[in-house]
């Protein structure tokens, strides 16, 4: 099953950043346009193939070129996206190998020092022993949510826009006057 996405389009520059100045092929979309449509493609299931249909109000001088242009610029966009977020995903992993490097020497130092304060007589050896345990599993925070919950939300944006990047995509033109 495919899902499909419409946009609808005065002329064929509304779809791209008019502060790029690269060449059109190899422009950013618009904002609004890329939200759109990875808003559209996110509503639709993994499973599904995805569609762009693009339909433009005003008639480009070549239909065919404008066709090909879109699509073109449209699968390099979110191959770009799609590689930055690969880049976001190994900057992760590295920020959580860091972290937990750091928080497991922490927590040993905290650990160790909470084993040379003897369970004695005193009170506050007690409390001190208790809290170096707490604040050496607090140092983990980062470490954890990093492995157990921050990575699969950029993982799975990738994903989204490499199927972006596949997907076909036509250009409808109103008929000209």
């Amino acid at each position: 099953m495919t899902g499909l996405i419409e946009v609808k389009l005065t002329e064929l520059n509304q779809l791209f950043n008019s502060m790029d100045p690269s060449p059109f092929h190899e422009r950013d979309l618009d904002h609004d346009a890329e939200e759109f449509i990875v808003s559209w493609a996110q509503e639709h299931p993994k499973q599904h193939d995805l569609r762009l249909l693009v339909h433009l109000a005003k008639r480009p001088s070549d239909v065919a070129d404008a066709q090909k242009l879109v699509a073109d610029s449209v699968a390099h966009y979110f191959e770009y996206r799609a590689e930055m977020k690969l880049h976001d995903l190994k900057r992760l992993m590295r920020e959580g190998r860091a972290s937990l490097i750091i928080g497991l020497l922490f927590l040993g130092v905290c650990q160790l020092t909470a084993t040379l304060l003897t369970p004695a007589a005193a009170n506050w050896q007690t409390v001190a022993r208790e809290g170096l345990t707490i604040i050496g599993w607090v140092a983990m925070w980062k470490p954890l949510e990093i492995y157990l919950y921050r990575w699969w939300p950029v993982l799975a944006l990738r994903k989204l826009y490499l199927r972006l990047s596949r997907m076909p995509v036509e250009v409808h033109c109103a008929p000209s006057t």
